[in-house]
């Protein structure tokens, strides 16, 4: 049985032709190539640790499967966009005898659509892509820019655009950025209070703001 090479999506089937020693050339290590310590042994169901790990080998363990869970959603995107090139008329029964949803591999393959590899930003999660899909490449790289500048998660990027749309599609530029020093204990209890409305803090704190800036305007046009 002859093992077909395995290719990424857009990747020219030509890179793929058997090699004169016969089977396909092996391809060198990528640099970013994501793996787990060698330590730690994976399951389908389970993850086992070396007895008393270092905590910082821990750390950088969860950091690896953070990392690789964000990952697959790129590869899965990758692999269904693959699919419909390569094989139009079959990859629909394919999808459907596995376990994975294909309307979420759809929208994963969007997303992978809208931005091709060297567009997709590694310090940025998936999930920041999807927010700013929609949007024409230009568009796109402007607020990833931005995210990237300022380390802002997910929702704080989702919190910045929202904002920016409310006031007249203003530049991103004149986004003020506040740097305020907060005692420890305070900064807990705002975690807390975001944690119990699934918020990230910058976007608590947008809301609460939000909030108190529109009372406060009602009791100015009640006096």
């Amino acid at each position: 049985m002859t093992t077909q090479p395995v290719r990424s999506a857009g990747e020219s089937l030509s890179h793929s032709r058997p090699s004169p020693l016969g089977g396909y050339p092996q391809r060198p290590p990528e640099p970013g190539r994501l793996s787990l310590d060698k330590t730690v042994m994976t399951r389908r169901t389970a993850l086992s640790l070396p007895e008393c790990m270092p905590l910082d080998d821990w750390q950088q363990v969860g950091q690896q499967i953070s990392q690789i869970n964000d990952s697959s959603t790129w590869w899965l995107g990758d692999w269904l966009i693959y699919g419909r090139e390569c094989y139009p008329d079959r990859y629909k029964r394919a999808v459907e005898e596995t376990s994975l949803d294909y309307q979420t591999l759809r929208n994963y393959a969007w997303v992978a659509g809208r931005f091709s590899s060297e567009r997709r930003r590694n310090r940025l999660s998936f999930q920041h892509h999807a927010e700013v899909a929609a949007f024409p490449p230009h568009v796109q790289d402007m607020w990833l820019d931005k995210a990237e500048e300022f380390g802002w998660s997910r929702n704080s990027l989702r919190t910045h655009m929202k904002l920016n749309a409310e006031h007249g599609h203003r530049a991103v530029a004149e986004i003020i950025q506040i740097r305020v020093d907060i005692a420890a204990e305070q900064v807990r209890l705002w975690k807390e209070a975001a944690s119990r409305t699934e918020s990230d803090l910058l976007a608590w704190m947008v809301q609460v703001l939000n909030e108190a800036a529109g009372s406060g305007a009602d009791r100015s046009l009640k006096g």
